[in-house]
């Protein structure tokens, strides 16, 4: 069979799988990538000799192996680096030290800088659990509505998760993507998503002050359950209360007392352990660009600059610092909880990886990119498009992304003509959109905001499409002057 009808039925299959049956996400893959190999019988590379059967799950297998190599032990160090970051209260210090630099009359600025920064290492959906208790703060005490406070927090967290490494989505790209042999530094992956997020970001600010301003009634109420708060909370906010009724100004001292009563780690630490790795990352990028490369300082910033080791540094930092006065059974329960929630992601990545890797061997991508670059279609559509496929039908932006990538790394390689790192964060940006019901954060950013789904609907997955389309336009400029 032509291995395009071949890829695309086993794209069908996959997906009817994970959207209709009990299947998981990584089997269902698996079984995608042996039926396309299958159904290309001796276009797969080595059937001939071989046998198909069996050059078929090698080629599977392969693929699996190579890109658990590559990205395994770095999903399962970041994950247990961001635990850190979320059960310590680093993430509330982050808040404050924003709200300092911002100002509390910019509260919904304060809470969607807050998440994209927190974010990079730490799930979106965890990463509003836990500041979305702040984001009802604000609302009570400065009467905004919270669909404009809770969406632009979900958007800050959103937009990194999808854009910047080292979260696993964006890294499982950069991955691929140099498992197909594209010179995609992550270092340089890195810079690049932080500098298309930043006015992602901004849009995202006027976006949601509009809806905010459409729905100008959900606030949360003034009067509080004293019982969930401690003596030292209620004293801050009987003190609030008194200054508000008096008709003063909040200022921004009035939240730091606020998050003062609770025990929260220093703002150097905090920061040390979200972005030390970002660092050593782009310090690599830097010194493999010099003369200092063979030199023996900047073999120790590349030994450092190694994604495995720069996250083992934040971790171990995590661990014996950030952790401290907590007693070594709680910090491995810790542990052991983010390793729960990184085996899927490593697992689904590897099946991705697997996935690539006979999309390759059969020819199907260098086919369809042949055939996309002689009907004159912009290449870099190619990846838009086929991240928002991989993410409409299952909900799973992650997933969007590893498939996604999976397809287009080999077409890139085959010759599509497009520049690498903006067709990866083109598979990363629409891989956002859109989210709605079948996906798990609408339904936490919906019911921490305390939105109904109508609302919801309206303005967080109007938003969900509104952000990637606005990004799409500017990766299209791009690509009209980066080749």
């Amino acid at each position: 069979m032509n291995p395009i009808i071949a890829m695309l039925i086993g794209v069908v299959v996959m997906m009817v799988l994970i959207i209709c049956t009990r299947m998981h996400a990584m089997p269902a893959l698996i079984i995608s990538a042996i039926l396309i190999a299958v159904l290309s019988g001796n276009y797969l590379a080595g059937a001939e000799t071989g046998g198909l059967l069996a050059t078929a799950v090698s080629t599977v297998t392969g693929g699996f192996g190579a890109t658990m190599t590559s990205i395994g032990i770095v999903i399962g160090f970041g994950c247990i680096m961001g635990i850190f970051l979320e059960k310590s209260g680093a993430a509330k210090r982050m808040a404050l030290t924003i709200l300092k630099i911002v100002g509390i009359k910019n509260a919904d600025i304060v809470l969607g800088l807050t998440g994209f920064v927190v974010s990079i290492p730490v799930f979106c959906d965890s990463g509003f659990v836990i500041l979305s208790s702040l984001a009802k703060e604000f609302s009570r005490l400065t009467k905004k509505s919270m669909v404009g406070l809770g969406g632009i927090l979900g958007m800050g967290l959103y937009i990194t998760h999808f854009m910047v490494p080292p979260t696993p989505g964006p890294l499982a790209v950069v991955s691929t993507f140099q498992a197909n042999g594209l010179a995609v530094d992550l270092g340089l992956f890195i810079l690049a998503g932080l500098a298309i997020s930043v006015p992602l970001f901004i849009f995202s600010v006027f976006l949601f002050r509009w809806f905010g301003n459409k729905y100008p009634d959900l606030i949360v109420p003034y009067e509080i359950d004293r019982s969930k708060y401690t003596a030292a909370q209620l004293e801050v906010l009987d003190k609030i209360d008194a200054k508000m009724k008096a008709g003063k100004e909040l200022e921004n001292e009035d939240f730091a007392a606020l998050l003062s009563t609770e025990k929260l780690p220093g703002a150097g630490i905090s920061f040390t352990i979200l972005l030390l790795p970002v660092l050593l990352i782009l310090a690599n990028t830097v010194v493999s660009q010099t003369a200092l490369k063979g030199a023996l300082i900047g073999q120790i910033i590349t030994f450092l600059g190694n994604p495995v080791v720069a996250l083992f540094i934040s971790l171990c930092l995590g661990a014996f610092v950030l952790a401290k006065e907590l007693d070594n059974k709680t910090v491995v329960n810790m542990m052991n909880d983010a390793l729960k929630d990184a085996g899927p992601i490593v697992m689904i990545t590897a099946a991705g990886g697997a996935l690539g890797a006979v999309v390759k061997a059969t020819g199907a991508a260098g086919m369809m990119g042949e055939a996309l670059v002689a009907a004159g279609i912009p290449g870099i559509l190619v990846p838009l498009l086929i991240g928002t496929i991989m993410r409409f039908p299952q909900g799973s932006g992650t997933t969007a992304m590893i498939t996604g990538s999976a397809l287009v790394a080999p077409m890139l390689a085959a010759g599509l003509g497009v520049n690498p790192y903006l067709a990866g964060l083109a598979v990363c940006l629409t891989a956002m959109c859109p989210s709605f019901l079948n996906d798990s954060y609408f339904h936490v950013v919906t019911n921490f905001a305390g939105m109904d789904i109508k609302t919801s609907l309206k303005t967080w997955t109007i938003g969900s499409i509104a952000v990637p389309l606005f990004g799409s336009v500017i990766l299209f400029i791009l690509s009209i002057f980066i080749h």
